[in-house]
């Protein structure tokens, strides 16, 4: 043995005898939103989760900034207990264990169940809860169609098993009943819905309701209102951890977060918090970073692997559709569902706007007499809806325009065909449903 050897067998030879050392520091500063920690900017990255203990519980937040002069936590919890001079350890990157028991259980943003039914099992390794979409080469081909049973996505948007969509609407137009009906679907292995931001009443309805014939395979993560913002910017990272463990099994997994722009207000507080400036409409860069890396997650997953298949209803502040973050949404989805509140104060529900909703993939579902079909229904319906202020007026008379003829007699044939709700059976076969409805 050389000196060198003999040099480091003297100072790592005993290494296993050494004790344990705790990373800890202390908090100098607490505020309504975060606390800043000495002593650990050294020891730690963004991202990381830091622990202290107040009247035996374990209070848990993360890091959102690091700097020479300590680091910024933003806590889980809905309150700030802390004190100056509480002292926090490091509880390092923590990540979920999905097991298949999962399924038929409800859990918060931590993984932590919250029906009352006793622990989770927890699986053999752990999965991070950001962790990177498979690389784009090696994904699968999106081909197989698969049916929603909503009669008017089938016809109009249909998607693919392994599509991302967005169902676009504003408040009180009937995106969470959309999204109820389209959880019935069937056809999947698995179902994991993230309810982010809801109402707590909201939450047993749904779990009680829509999705009760399929609660078995489900896996609920809830993070309601009231909740911190980190609770509901961790909810839906924890629902794509826990889609994704069943894909690499091999399951075909739908996963509906709702919604997509509560996660995006949550990241916009956490963002500010560590010092992050507003950029747009008081959004900060990073949430426009945030949202495609969330959103890229679902999908094909490798060849030979299953698939995700996304569906993110996204809150229109104001009605307004060009608000920044439904850009961002919309320009990184294979498709959008948009619901008018013109339509709703119809009475026509789902108030889907079938003129200003795409799916990106929908040829890969229609025959080409489907799609001749479609196109030139989507004609007719155009047709009608820019003459309504003329027809209101009595400038219409029956005999001069033969297609606007046959919008007038067409059109709303098709609008009563599209009308369901969730107390309807499924649709199975929409265009000879539309066929028979349409018939004189």
């Amino acid at each position: 043995m050389n000196a060198l050897d003999r040099l480091e067998a003297a100072l790592f030879g005993g290494q296993q005898s050494l004790p344990k050392v705790r990373v800890s520091g202390v908090i100098g500063e607490v505020t309504p939103s975060f606390y800043r920690v000495s002593g650990l900017s050294q020891f730690v990255k963004l991202g990381d989760r830091i622990g202290f203990d107040v009247k035996d519980r374990v209070h848990v937040g993360e890091v959102v900034r690091v700097d020479d002069g300590g680091v910024t936590v933003k806590p889980f919890g809905g309150t700030i207990d802390a004190g100056i001079g509480t002292r926090v350890r490091r509880l390092g990157q923590t990540g979920l264990c999905p097991h298949p028991s999962w399924k038929g259980r409800v859990i918060n943003s931590l993984g932590e169940p919250v029906d009352g039914l006793g622990p989770l099992m927890p699986g053999p390794d752990p999965m991070p809860s950001d962790a990177e979409p498979p690389p784009a080469m090696t994904r699968a081909r999106v081909r197989t169609p698969l049916k929603t049973g909503v009669r008017a996505i089938d016809l109009f948007t249909p998607i693919c098993e392994g599509q991302r969509i967005g169902i676009f609407a504003g408040s009180g137009v009937g995106k969470s009943t959309l999204l109820s009906m389209i959880a019935r679907c069937e056809g999947f292995d698995t179902i994991v819905v993230a309810l982010v931001g809801e109402r707590g009443r909201e939450v047993r309805e749904f779990l009680e309701g829509p999705i009760e014939p399929n609660r078995a395979r489900s896996v609920i993560v809830v993070s309601t209102g009231d909740e911190s913002p980190m609770m509901r910017r961790q909810a839906p990272k924890t629902a794509l951890c826990v889609a994704e463990y069943y894909r690499d099994r091999g399951e075909s997994v739908l996963l509906i977060v709702d919604s997509v722009t509560r996660y995006a207000h949550a990241a916009r507080d956490v963002a500010l918090a560590a010092g992050e400036p507003a950029v747009a409409r008081g959004y900060t860069p990073s949430v426009f970073s945030d949202l495609p890396r969330l959103l890229e997650r679902a999908g094909p997953g490798e060849d030979g692997k299953g698939s995700i298949t996304g569906i993110f209803s996204v809150l229109i502040d104001g009605d307004d559709h060009n608000d920044p973050v439904a850009d961002n949404i919309r320009g990184t989805l294979d498709g959008h569902i948009v619901l008018d509140r013109a339509i709703a104060d119809q009475g026509r529900y789902p108030a889907i706007n079938v003129l200003g909703s795409i799916s990106r993939l929908a040829d890969n579902v229609w025959t080409a007499e489907q799609r001749d079909l479609v196109r030139r229904l989507r004609t007719l319906i155009a047709r009608f809806e820019d003459t309504r202020d003329l027809r209101l007026m009595g400038g219409y008379q029956a005999g001069n325009d033969t297609e606007l003829d046959q919008a007038v007699v067409i059109v709303p044939k098709i609008y009563e065909a599209l009308r369901q709700d969730p107390t309807m059976p499924a649709s199975t076969d929409a265009f000879v449903e539309l066929a028979q409805l349409l018939r004189p």
